[in-house]
């Protein structure tokens, strides 16, 4: 009866499910958990990447550092020397190692639209991982009460004979 519910969209009452299913049910959840709340940390990550590149525009990029000898990144972890050729026009990472030029402006909005696009995805996962985490509390409490009401009616038993 539990599964036509599952597949018609309603819900499942979780007291008619026996323990060792409701432990199932919550390695289920937690696994899912887990992986909800590694994607929210990676996204968090890819918007934290391009709020330094918005800063890393706005900072490094101007007449004032035009010619003037730079780092730049070939790895996380090796630089080259280099010099900044244009003061007005960047090159900027779209993706799948795919560069294209814009001018700063263009770069900087690029870059916002990237960390507004992401914010609103974090929001909407976090909402997600809310609502799992619901979940798991629930099966948590539905298995300790279970796990008590066991353990109360085995006491009644032995008290009884």
């Amino acid at each position: 009866m539990a599964t036509k519910q599952a597949q018609k969209g309603g819900q499942i009452d979780l007291g008619q499910l026996p323990v060792p299913q409701l432990q199932e049910l919550k390695t289920q959840l937690d696994r899912e958990l887990e992986h909800l709340t590694t994607s929210f940390q990676s996204l968090r990550t890819a918007q934290s990447k391009f709020r330094d590149c918005i800063n890393s525009i706005s900072q490094g990029v101007n007449p004032g550092t035009a010619d003037k000898p730079l780092l730049v990144p070939l790895t996380s972890s090796l630089y080259v020397p280099g010099r900044l050729t244009s003061s007005t026009h960047v090159l900027i990472d779209i993706g799948t190692g795919f560069f294209v030029e814009k001018t700063v402006e263009d770069a900087t909005d690029f870059y916002n639209r990237k960390v507004k696009d992401l914010q609103d995805s974090l929001k909407d996962l976090e909402g997600v991982i809310n609502g799992k985490a619901n979940n798991v509390r629930m099966v948590e409490e539905v298995i300790r009460v279970k796990v008590l009401s066991a353990q109360e009616q085995s006491q009644k038993e032995g008290a009884g004979s």
